[in-house]
C-alpha cells in the first residue's frame, strides 16, 4: 500500500500581493508546527512536457546578503543531489566548483584576490 505526505506553504501577502511572510510545514518533519521562511525556490520538473518550471517567492524584507547565501547553499544542494541521483560525481563537482566561485565573488567565503 502506498502512502502520501504533505508539504504545505501559505504565503501572506501585502495590499500590492508583494509576500510578507511566508510559513511551511511537511507532516514528516522533525519539527513540530510551522517554520517561517523569507525565500522560497522550488524546481519543478513536467516529465510530460520536458519542462522546468518554478516557484521563486521572496520576502519584501529579505536581506539580500541572506538571499545570497540562500541561492549559494541552493547551488551546493543541486550539486549533492546531483551526484547522488546520478553517481556522475565529476559534473557534481563542475556545480560546487561554480558555487564556490559565486561565493568567492559575492564575499560569501575568503577572496584571496
Amino acid at each position: 500500500m502506498s502512502t502520501s505526505s504533505e508539504i504545505k506553504f501559505t504565503v501572506y501577502l501585502d495590499e500590492n500581493k508583494i509576500p510578507e511572510k511566508i510559513e511551511w510545514d511537511a507532516e514528516d518533519s522533525d519539527s513540530n508546527g510551522k517554520k517561517t521562511a523569507s525565500s522560497i525556490m522550488l524546481s519543478i520538473w513536467d516529465d510530460e512536457e520536458r519542462v522546468t518550471y518554478g516557484i521563486d517567492l521572496w520576502t519584501k524584507d529579505l536581506i539580500i546578503h541572506h538571499l545570497n547565501i540562500h541561492m549559494h547553499q541552493t547551488l551546493l544542494k543541486m550539486a549533492d543531489t546531483y551526484g547522488r541521483a546520478t553517481n556522475d560525481f565529476t559534473s557534481a563537482e563542475l556545480l560546487r566548483g561554480f558555487a564556490d566561485e559565486f561565493a568567492r565573488k559575492l564575499e560569501l567565503i575568503n577572496n584571496p584576490n
